[in-house]
């Protein structure tokens, strides 16, 4: 599928299932794409940067021509409008836990056509690996390898992501999680791009480190799109 079959999709309709019953839920604000942050409880800081993905939506019409909602939109896997986004965003420093039905929901949205991209802040990673194992046990999270379009579809990144704040010391890594070939989760470990995406004041980062982030945050978006 092209980049503008993609966005076609956007405003067409999401078919889930929930609790045993069929439910069609609109992808599209008057013909935009909308990127949903994820709220979630455990004490996690979810809330974390929340200028970012009004910067990003700017950048993806500016850059793709992808026309985007600027107004962020805050859902929580038990939200109703959580079936009305086809792209989910989360980041956060701590723990993550979702309920029981939270997990059910948030299988069904992701199986039936979402996409979610999570951003380790740093402190993330047990609580959402464990978390994701919850939601899909028969299926594991895999490195991509650089070859792998996420990382050429507009913008070219021939050594995988770009570093963006320091942690432990370790390489950046991009996972994902793929149902019937389709991946439908995108993790990023030890890069931290998203903090990229806020404002120049909130990191005092140097331009050319917000410009490597928005162009992998501008990659994801039409690599989910384009499926």
């Amino acid at each position: 599928m092209s980049i503008n079959q993609g966005r076609a999709v956007v405003t067409g309709l999401l078919f889930c299932l929930i609790m045993g019953q069929a439910v069609s839920v609109s992808m599209a604000d008057n013909g935009k794409l909308t990127i949903a942050r994820l709220k979630y409880t455990g004490g996690g800081d979810w809330y974390n940067d929340p200028e970012a993905l009004s910067n990003l939506a700017r950048e993806l019409q500016r850059r793709a021509g992808i026309e985007t909602n600027i107004n962020q939109r805050i859902v929580g896997l038990g939200d109703d409008q959580l079936f009305s986004s086809p792209i989910l965003f989360m980041t956060g420093h701590g723990e993550v836990k979702w309920t029981d039905t939270e997990i059910q929901h948030l299988h069904s949205y992701l199986t039936h056509g979402g996409f979610l991209y999570a951003d380790d802040d740093y402190g993330m990673d047990e609580a959402f690996r464990r978390e994701m194992k919850r939601a899909f046990p028969d299926k594991s999270f895999v490195e991509l390898p650089y070859s792998h379009p996420i990382y050429h579809i507009i913008y070219d990144f021939p050594s995988g992501l770009p570093k963006h704040h320091e942690h432990d010391g370790k390489p950046p890594q991009g996972f994902g999680l793929f149902h019937d070939g389709r991946l439908i989760v995108y993790y990023t470990y030890e890069s931290n791009i998203s903090d990229g995406w806020a404002d120049p004041k909130t990191h005092n980062d140097p331009p050319q480190k917000r410009e490597t982030a928005f162009q992998m945050g501008v990659n994801i978006i039409a690599f989910a799109l384009s499926q």
